[in-house]
């Protein structure tokens, strides 16, 4: 009887290990849990260890390669950099980026409400065409006025992009940056941020070798 109960005890341990296991050798991004990717140092992200090229703008495939590594890898560098240069553009133009963002953020809420009440919309401008044209002359001058404002809070959400996009093309991937994103390929690593964005985006991340 007690060597039945051991010969079963030792199989279901021999199930267990057998499934950790399998679960090891085929791991998934799905299991793995959400992490913030660490921050690099600035040697290494933009002074003596950083190594940059301009990349060849025929081949597409390996601009994209490393393009998709470095934003996977620098991007918590990158969320700083974007921080630090949007906060540059409005200590520069304090009073313009507000006017730009309250004119974007009120252009976002105009539309909103415009999408969502279409025939009461149609139907007043069948019943007021008068007060209707009043209100889109209104509308276009406030955007006239408000356009240099509108201009700056652009500029403070372009600059941080181009320079992400400027850095991402011309750094060269370290050993670590392609063990990295291989790692998080695979399923080693748990997802990042980055990551997450670029799989709703729809880049694959198996462009990555």
């Amino acid at each position: 009887m007690s060597h039945h109960r051991t010969v079963g005890q030792s199989s279901a341990r021999q199930n267990e290990n057998n499934t950790l296991k399998e679960k090891m050798a085929t791991p998934s991004k799905e299991n793995g849990a959400f992490e913030v990717a660490p921050l690099r140092t600035l040697d290494d992200f933009l002074l003596e260890s950083a190594r940059f090229q301009v990349p060849n703008f025929r081949d597409m495939e390996k601009w994209g390669k490393r393009v998709y590594s470095n934003l996977i890898y620098y991007q918590s560098n990158y969320f700083l950099l974007a921080l630090a240069l949007f906060a540059l553009v409005g200590l520069i133009h304090p009073f313009k980026m507000f006017l730009g963002l309250f004119a974007i953020g009120l252009a976002c809420g105009l539309f909103a409400a415009a999408s969502n009440g279409g025939p009461q919309v149609a139907k007043f401008k069948q019943e007021h065409p008068v007060i209707s044209i009043i209100t889109l002359l209104f509308g276009a001058y406030l955007i006239i006025y408000l356009l240099d404002g509108i201009l700056v809070f652009l500029l403070g959400i372009l600059l941080p992009f181009s320079a992400t996009f400027i850095h991402s093309s011309l750094r060269l991937r370290s050993l670590r940056n392609k063990v990295t994103n291989k790692m998080e390929q695979i399923g080693l690593k748990k997802s990042t941020p980055m990551g997450m964005f670029l799989d709703a985006l729809g880049f694959e991340a198996g462009i990555v070798d």
